[in-house]
């Protein structure tokens, strides 16, 4: 009897084994279950006074498919913003079909300055600018830009008052703020919250323990119309070039990020805030040619999962750091003279859908994202992080095909660019290279 129970056990154990396994390899997708509309304005970037679109390279800016563009960054507190240059990004926003921010100065800057610009934008120029933001980072206006004293209380004060000079010119803008940097919140108990350290660059409190977003909010919380964050999980006091596996262990900190952000905005306003991540990539210090650096094509699919994960958490614009940089610089969509591996993460984009699907995957290796397009086509994100080519079985409800799907890659050989369709039904094995980033574009039945 023992020998048989024994013989019982090890059977029992192999099928939870085996099913177990089959659990891992599956990637599920319920088309019934939807999640809301996908922003447009999460595939989105930055620009400075240091950036531009080279005009050699203007059919490739215009095939990433960006919906939003900010110009910021840290020049913007060091210099009142002139109309030219104003104008000139006005120009490149319209020739890429982007919808455009502008930053005013914050740091010695006025309430004048600041709604003499949206006067000269939208007044007398007619731009119709409808986002503005105030500032670039204020918790590092000590450690970076020189300040000799900056806490929450000059932030609460002087953003309002600034603010306040804008809405009067044009009652109509779309205040985006306050673009603290580094503000991961871990968890959330009322009004407070603990945070990521801040080794990485940017510190959650000011120099007097106070809380920059929890301030903020409590001041300004009736004006902000859309909460901003940056984040760059290295760099910062921590110089050292991360890992393939660092990246890949930092990216579920987004999903807390996000989700704390919202219940702390909640919590604080009394209201449901939008939740903008105006600057991220990995690294906020300037690094190239290594596994995963700004350049590599590992740190592309990196940004690639992280958009995923934005989607997901309801964010309405995410602004990846930046647009375009030159031979040395690892930051950039766009070198000067050609496109770098980035670049090819929001091409790829532009073939998924619009409204947000129901979509798990138990790898942590391997992600999905589904989304509906206009036209009713199931579109499949699907991420290998993972440096072997596996096979997944993709488990589909509450959807019917009409035929093969469409299928486009990226990988490292790969760039961006449609490969042979495959029939995608419930059931159906789909083989993923490593380091991949595939779209399955499914038709559906009438």
């Amino acid at each position: 009897m023992k020998k048989i129970l024994f013989l019982f056990m090890l059977v029992l154990a192999a099928v939870l084994t085996a099913a177990a396994q089959d659990d891992t390899d599956t990637l599920s997708v319920d088309a019934s279950v939807s999640m809301g509309a996908i922003s447009p304005y999460v595939y989105g970037s930055n620009m400075n006074l240091y950036a531009t679109i080279p005009m050699s390279l203007m059919e490739e800016a215009q095939a990433l498919g960006l919906g939003f563009v900010r110009f910021g960054g840290g020049d913007t507190d060091l210099m009142d913003m002139r109309t030219n240059i104003l104008d000139l990004f006005v120009l490149q926003m319209r020739a890429i079909g982007a919808e455009p921010l502008m930053s005013v100065r914050l740091l010695d800057g006025t309430p004048e300055a600041a709604a003499e610009l949206v006067r000269y934008a939208n007044l007398e120029k007619g731009y119709n600018i409808r986002y503005w933001s105030i500032g670039n980072e204020p918790n590092l206006f000590q450690s970076l830009l020189g300040a000799e004293r900056y806490t929450t209380e000059e932030l609460v004060v002087q953003w309002r008052a600034i603010a306040e000079a804008m809405l009067e010119v044009d009652p109509e803008i779309i205040l985006v703020g306050p673009d603290i940097t580094g503000y991961v919140p871990l968890t959330v108990a009322g009004e407070t919250a603990t945070h990521v350290q801040p080794s990485n660059g940017g510190n959650a409190l000011d120099a007097e323990g106070r809380d920059w977003m929890v301030e903020f909010l409590r001041a300004n919380g009736d004006l902000v119309d859309i909460v901003a964050v940056h984040r760059y999980p290295f760099g910062g006091n921590n110089r050292a070039n991360p890992s393939r596996d660092q990246l890949r262990a930092n990216l579920p900190e987004w999903d807390i990020m996000i989700a704390n952000l919202r219940q702390l905005i909640v919590n604080i306003t009394g209201r449901e805030i939008p939740i903008a991540v105006t600057e991220f990539n990995s690294n906020s210090t300037n690094n190239i040619g290594g596994e995963a650096t700004l350049d590599s094509h590992f740190n592309a699919l990196w940004i690639g999962d992280v958009i995923g994960r934005l989607i997901n958490g309801g964010v309405v614009i995410a602004t990846q750091w930046d647009i375009q940089g030159g031979a040395n610089r690892g930051w950039g969509l766009l070198g000067s003279y050609d496109v770098r591996p980035s670049a090819y993460t929001y091409m790829m984009y532009t073939h998924f859908g619009e409204e947000l699907l129901s979509a798990a995957s138990p790898d942590p290796n391997v992600t999905i994202y589904a989304a509906r397009r206009a036209d009713g086509a199931l579109t499949l994100m699907v991420i290998n992080l993972g440096e072997t080519e596996i096979e997944r079985t993709l488990d589909i409800a509450g959807f019917t095909p009409a035929g093969d799907a469409e299928v486009w890659r990226f990988d490292e050989a790969t760039k961006a660019e449609q490969v042979e369709p495959q029939t995608i039904t419930d059931g159906a094995v789909i083989t993923l290279p490593p380091l991949s980033m595939t779209v399955y574009v499914i038709p559906a039945a009438n």
